[in-house]
């Protein structure tokens, strides 16, 4: 679990919050779902199926860093979280952005010197070196 401190603090169920904790391994499908859900009623795309590849979708990573601090802090939801502010927001989005690229960094972890194994074989023979061209330079 991690913290996030507010330059800006926010009121949450009558409290002034100045830090936040989160964990992002805690964000499950059902958080996932709400936090995309949330994202397309902020920007209005409610009925809109066509969206953005996640990876590159910074209103859904603000949205996902919110579902990372809900998922720790069940008495805290979105609305609570939509009033924030200023660099607050971008460090929630970074949250998310984190979630949305930590599959992709753990899984190259492995050593690069070996070959994955989802990379073909090259079924292109390699090309003979003329004999001829290596006698005439001797």
């Amino acid at each position: 679990m991690e913290t996030l401190n507010l330059k800006n603090p926010i009121m949450i169920n009558g409290k002034e919050v100045n830090t936040l904790t989160y964990d992002i391994n805690e964000i499950d499908a059902l958080l996932f779902a709400e936090a995309d859900a949330k994202k397309k009623a902020a920007t209005g795309m409610k009925t809109m199926s066509l969206s953005p590849a996640a990876e590159f979708d910074p209103g859904l990573h603000l949205y996902l860093g919110f579902a990372a601090i809900i998922a720790v802090n069940r008495d805290i939801d979105f609305a609570d979280l939509e009033r924030m502010k200023g660099k607050d927001t971008m460090e929630a989005m970074k949250i998310g952005r984190n979630f949305m690229l930590s599959s992709e960094e753990d899984s190259t972890e492995n050593d690069s010197d070996e070959r994955s194994e989802t990379t073909p074989e090259s079924t292109t023979p390699a090309k003979p070196i003329s004999k001829g061209k290596e006698s005439q330079t001797s």
